[in-house]
């Protein structure tokens, strides 16, 4: 619980990188979107990492045209890295899915979640067919207003680390579900193991001391 995560989520996650490199040569990211990512991604970009040697994908994306303010790819401008967006352009969405997925690194080393006040992560609806998955990237229809391109849960839980970004009151009910498993939750199907969590006081308001 922290009264800034996404600072500490972004110092978090640039000494991860740098350890990266420093171990094999370069650093693999994959990011989600949304309200609480671009604050992460504005201080992450002013820290001290080997930005030439950072790649950077996407953990999900909204099926809309290049430049729509809905398409969370604007987002990856924020950091001065190699990006890789997710072809969500192409006409054939299940054909560029598998491309996508066959362009990932072997294992990221952090992959960057978010937490929906509906309990979902990435974009994985409750009760999809995208839950047990074994392909790395799916095409999964429409999901909240809008078709989407997403990670599947294999690709997110065989990350070195993965880092919740969560804040707000309305996420509160979500987090104290998820911590006690409820396995109605996509948010659920993450392993807990190497899955840090940063939240604010409200969006931790429900758990226990």
């Amino acid at each position: 619980m922290s009264d800034d995560p996404s600072a500490d989520a972004a110092v978090w996650i640039a000494r991860r990188l740098r350890d990266a490199v420093r171990r094999r040569g370069a650093a693999s990211l994959a990011v989600s979107g949304g309200s609480t990512a671009p604050p992460m991604f504005e201080v992450l970009a002013t820290l001290d990492v080997p930005w030439r040697q950072v790649t950077v994908w996407q953990v999900d994306e909204r099926v809309v045209p290049d430049g729509d303010p809905e398409r969370n790819a604007g987002q990856l401008d924020l950091l001065p890295a190699k990006a890789k967006p997710m072809p969500v352009t192409s006409k054939d969405l299940r054909a560029a899915a598998a491309r996508y997925g066959r362009s990932l690194p072997e294992q990221f080393d952090v992959v960057h979640l978010g937490l929906g006040p509906d309990g979902h992560t990435a974009s994985w609806p409750a009760g999809h067919e995208v839950l047990a998955s074994t392909r790395p990237v799916e095409a999964i229809g429409v999901f909240n207003g809008f078709e989407r391109m997403t990670l599947t849960p294999p690709v997110v839980n065989h990350a070195r680390s993965r880092v919740m970004l969560t804040f707000g009151a309305d996420k509160a009910p979500m987090v104290e579900r998820w911590f006690l498993r409820d396995p109605e939750l996509p948010v659920t199907r993450l392993k807990r193991t190497g899955t840090i969590v940063f939240a604010d006081p409200s969006a931790a308001a429900d758990l226990p001391l």
